[in-house]
């Protein structure tokens, strides 16, 4: 037996694995173009629907723009309402110690962490936002 005759059974299970793979290319291409299509038709369907909503909105004059959250909700401590008071009186950023004099609290460390804990916590509901780190200022519109 020569060298040619030993392997031609191992040529022929190649020859029989790439006809498979090629046929199943070709199904999985037939396959792509078809979703394709779909896809083209289903974008189309997105796009005609668009129009139709803003053909809808202008011709009853109804405006398209979402709701407005409702404002964020201050904490129940009478405090937080002092606080956002001086804000509003003063106009500008303040650090904690500036509200402490404001509100006529000792300028003590027990007294200025205690308000710096309320900016924070007026920060992550986003009543009041911190400009850089211990100044605290109401968001501008």
């Amino acid at each position: 037996m020569t060298g040619h005759e030993t392997s031609r059974p191992l040529l022929d299970k190649i020859d029989a694995r790439e006809t498979a793979l090629t046929c199943e290319a070709e199904q999985t291409r037939t396959r792509i173009d078809e979703l394709t299509a779909r896809l083209r038709e289903l974008d189309e369907a997105i796009d005609h629907l668009q129009i139709t909503r803003k053909t809808l909105i202008s011709l009853t004059g109804e405006d398209d723009t979402e709701p407005t959250a409702p404002p964020p909700a201050l904490p129940d401590h009478p405090a937080y309402q002092q606080i956002l008071t001086v804000f509003a009186d003063v106009d500008r950023p303040l650090r904690a110690r500036d509200l402490c004099q404001a509100l006529g609290l000792p300028i003590v460390s027990k007294n200025t962490e205690n308000i710096r804990s309320k900016l924070k916590r007026l920060v992550s509901r986003g009543i009041l936002i911190e400009t850089e780190p211990g100044l605290f200022t109401q968001p501008r519109p």
